[in-house]
């Protein structure tokens, strides 16, 4: 996956910051980027929509940077997301307890543009994005294999990649003509929304008890239900 996919959650309280930020990745060709003022905020987006990667303030309203880092890595879903905290403070112990929470890096304020973008694309570059995970199901988009509990299941390309834009997107709603837009054009494979029915159906079939977290949403599509 080219990291300029990646998905970032921008987590800062103050808005002319937020929105720098925001400029500074997007200037560099990242363009999947969310946007929080304080810890609930981020906290829903980061549960609803699980970013690869938060930029993360330490002095927030709600809920301070380094407890929810710590809320991120202490949940067995969400704990691969990668966070770097932001703050004006320098003190020692703060880095130390920016680091015991989680966090893989921390850059103070005021940061150099340059720095800040060479520091998240460090990190980027040292995630692996080939691999997807939800609940007990890997996806490996190197092998194109899908396995429960380590276990592989046989898939079809048509599942396979039904299953890899649910899991990239948990608790989005997609409309069947969304996934078809997805799906139309891959070598010539054409498929009706009828057809996408079934294939839903023959998905949650093949992976067994999860499979009753593919949701159907009457009337609009489906969507990948959130991990409680």
């Amino acid at each position: 996956m080219n990291i300029k996919n990646a998905k970032i959650l921008i987590v800062e309280d103050e808005p002319q910051i937020n929105r720098l930020i925001e400029l500074v990745l997007q200037s560099d060709g990242f363009y999947n980027i969310k946007k929080a003022f304080d810890g609930n905020e981020a906290l829903k987006i980061i549960k609803s929509d699980k970013p690869d990667l938060v930029l993360l303030d330490v002095m927030l309203p709600e809920i301070d940077g380094f407890t929810l880092c710590k809320k991120i890595k202490e949940d067995e879903y969400l704990k691969t997301i990668q966070v770097i905290m932001l703050t004006a403070k320098k003190m020692e112990e703060d880095i130390l307890e920016g680091f015991a929470s989680g966090a893989i890096d921390y850059i103070s304020k005021p940061f150099s543009n340059k720095v800040l973008l060479a520091r998240i694309k460090a990190h980027l570059s040292n995630f692996n994005f080939s691999t997807r995970s939800y609940q007990n199901i890997k996806i490996d988009d190197v092998k194109k294999s899908v396995t429960i509990d380590n276990t592989e299941i046989e898939l079809t390309r048509f599942e396979y990649r039904i299953l890899k834009i649910l899991i990239s997107n948990v608790g989005v709603v997609f409309s069947r003509s969304q996934l078809l837009s997805y799906l139309r054009g891959d070598d010539g494979f054409n498929v009706s929304e009828r057809a996408m029915d079934v294939q839903i159906l023959n998905l949650r079939r093949k992976l067994g008890d999860l499979g009753a977290n593919i949701e159907t949403i009457r009337g609009v599509g489906y969507k990948l239900k959130e991990p409680n």
